[in-house]
């Protein structure tokens, strides 16, 4: 006997080993027939598993947490039969689950291009009616060598030969197709709905640049029409509010080849980044931070004793100088510990609490750099809290109410909360890290936040909390983090001494909120969408003149609004009031400031908005309250 328990609970006998299918059509048809799989006992399966004890199931059905992964690998197979069955003679590589998606490598005697999308994609519809089954089938390593050298397929023999001889492998096929997974796959083809194909790459094979060049076709899935319709148009969306894009039409900033990953940034740019920094600076001041700044290269025996030199140094840039090696600082910690070092602290001075808007550089691939969201030169809202066991609760607590109110004043509502817990390579031994994940618990239930675990996530000196905040068209994006420290301060000799006139090594807090600041100024752009409110916006205002008879009022009205602190130009062209509105809309300028004949005798302005809401004429003084109250939070 053998006895299933259900998630609500309840329990259902069989009398010999049953396939997680059966037990689904046993609790009715229609829940067989939407089953993509199941979970037996925490581990995802495929719905023909067969259950020989006792044990928990879940069914997976479309609205299950797991079902987009299922259906996704099964589509990356469903690509690659669809394209060996176009193109013969093509083998099959590698086709991962990534976000929102998938994608298929393959080596080919031709790059695949968009123009050869609609056609796989046809041929997938067409697999998709055909409803093959899905079955899986198991080999020995050797087995599964020779099957697919057999098909012709050496460079899937190659990584069958590179996994370790005593692991059987399963293999799936549907129709003509079999390929090497660990699954689980859908039972059949006709389970497969909703995708679409969305770009073509190259990829070297294996990632070294010296083998061959594979042909990778990127897709996407979705359990349903309604939710593709809503990934596509939200990647629409993305496509318009692109950063860069946006960038080049405002004049924010600029990249380069001779600059990989690292910034120019313009006038207006500049502006914009100056409001982020200066904001930030006084939610450093209103926090009891004190401003700090060191060197960007530090001997690299410092990093050797940090602990980057073993566990990051691959991110580093290095130059030497008289016969001695430096780095290139990728984080701020290591410098901010030398200030903490320089003289003798009691208990009673902590916590400590420094901050820095400190550069950073850090080695990343060229290819995953992109625009401003992924640099290589980047400074960081930094700051580091130096305090004993006893008030990390307290600071975290402070820090993460500090946090959810900056995302709020720059628009930011939806935030969730993640904890990333120790990696695999890391210091320290497995108390300390208890120590420290036990922390940042403690530290948000006192807050009453829900949060998620990133299991093997955290940095190598200690886990953190993750805010991840949503945009305006619902993409995620990764900013502020707080990470308990118990590792740097001892490897760096850093304490303090407690009320029994013990030394002891003081806790290191590292927290940054808006994280990169060019990442976060990169998010901003895509969130308004290059529209930013009147107190972010590089330019505030702009007066314009209709005629040279009013040049001297517009230049008046620019003197007194800039002299009260706001960021105002005056446009005196000798072009038609019209164009100059139309230029200056699309330059998203919050207010246009139009001066007639009238309004210079009236000593007034007449006020227009960028989306072309008419406010009528007004004294400078009434616009000049209107500015004041819409300049943004205080820290």
């Amino acid at each position: 006997m053998i006895n299933i328990t259900l998630p609500d609970g309840s329990r259902r006998p069989f009398e010999h080993p049953v396939s997680v299918a059966d037990v689904a059509l046993s609790i009715g048809p229609g829940l067989a027939k939407a089953a993509l799989g199941g979970k037996v006992d925490g581990r995802l399966v495929d719905a023909s598993f067969v259950i020989e004890n006792d044990a928990a199931l879940e069914i997976v059905t479309d609205k299950h947490p797991d079902a987009l992964d299922v259906l996704r690998h099964s589509t990356a197979h469903l690509l690659a039969q669809a394209v060996q069955r176009l193109f013969p003679g093509t083998q099959v590589t590698i086709g991962p689950v990534i976000d929102n998606g998938f994608f298929y490598d393959f080596a080919s005697e031709r790059q695949f291009t968009l123009e050869d999308l609609p056609a796989i994609e046809a041929e997938m519809l067409r697999i998709v009616k055909e409803a093959l089954p899905v079955t899986r089938s198991v080999k020995t390593r050797d087995e599964a060598v020779a099957f697919f050298q057999g098909m012709g397929e050496h460079y899937k023999a190659e990584i069958i030969q590179s996994i370790p001889a005593t692991e059987d492998l399963s293999l799936y096929t549907q129709g003509e197709f079999t390929d090497l997974c660990r699954g689980p796959h859908v039972p059949g083809t006709d389970k497969l709905r909703a995708f679409k194909l969305m770009k073509g790459a190259g990829a070297y094979w294996g990632g070294d640049h010296n083998n061959q060049m594979l042909s990778r076709i990127y897709g996407t899935a979705w359990l349903n029409d309604k939710d593709l319709k809503a990934h596509l148009t939200q990647i629409e969306e993305a496509e318009k509010r692109d950063h860069r894009k946006i960038a080049k039409q405002l004049e924010l900033f600029h990249l380069q080849e001779e600059a990989p990953g690292l910034v120019f940034w313009h006038p207006k740019g500049w502006q914009l980044w100056q409001v982020v920094e200066q904001y930030m600076r006084g939610v450093y001041r209103a926090s009891g931070y004190q401003e700090v700044r060191c060197p960007q290269i530090l001997d690299v025996s410092l990093w050797k004793k940090s602990g980057h030199w073993d566990n990051y140094k691959e991110n580093m840039f290095f130059t030497e100088s008289e016969k001695r090696t430096y780095a290139l600082k990728p984080m701020n910690c290591p410098g901010h510990v030398q200030v903490f070092n320089q003289g003798l602290h009691s208990y009673r001075d902590l916590p400590i609490r420094y901050g820095e808007f400190g550069a950073c550089h850090r080695n990343e691939p060229s290819g995953a750099l992109h625009g401003i969201l992924r640099v290589r030169g980047f400074t960081q809202d930094d700051g580091h809290i130096f305090c004993t066991p006893d008030q990390v609760e307290a600071e975290v607590t402070d820090f993460h109410r500090q946090a959810l109110k900056v995302y709020q004043d720059f628009g930011f509502q939806d935030v969730q909360i993640k904890i990333a817990l120790r990696p695999e390579s890391r210091l320290g031994d497995d108390a300390t890290w208890d120590k420290a994940e036990a922390a940042l618990r403690a530290a948000l239930s006192a807050c009453g936040v829900a949060w998620e675990e990133l299991p093997g996530e955290g940095a190598f000196y200690g886990p953190k909390i993750e805010y991840h905040l949503k945009d305006a068209i619902g993409r995620t994006w990764q900013l502020g983090t707080m990470q308990v420290d118990f590792m740097m301060p001892e490897r760096l000799g850093a304490e303090y001494v407690d009320e029994s006139s013990t030394k002891r090594h003081p806790v290191m807090l590292h927290r940054a909120i808006v994280g990169s600041m060019e990442r976060f100024l990169g998010i901003l752009i895509e969130n308004h969408a290059g529209a930013f409110p009147a107190w972010l916006s590089p330019v505030q205002a702009v007066v314009m003149n209709i005629t040279d008879a009013q040049a001297d009022w517009v230049e008046s009205v620019r003197k007194t609004l800039v002299n009260q602190g706001f960021r105002v130009k005056a446009d005196l062209r000798n072009e038609k009031i019209g164009y100059k509105i139309r230029e200056h809309t699309l330059q998203k300028v919050p207010y246009l400031l139009v001066v007639g004949d009238r309004e210079k005798e009236n000593g007034m302005i007449a006020v227009r908005t960028r989306s072309g809401e008419d406010l009528g004429s007004m004294p400078v003084e009434d616009f000049l309250a209107k500015l004041r109250a819409e300049n943004g939070p205080v820290a």
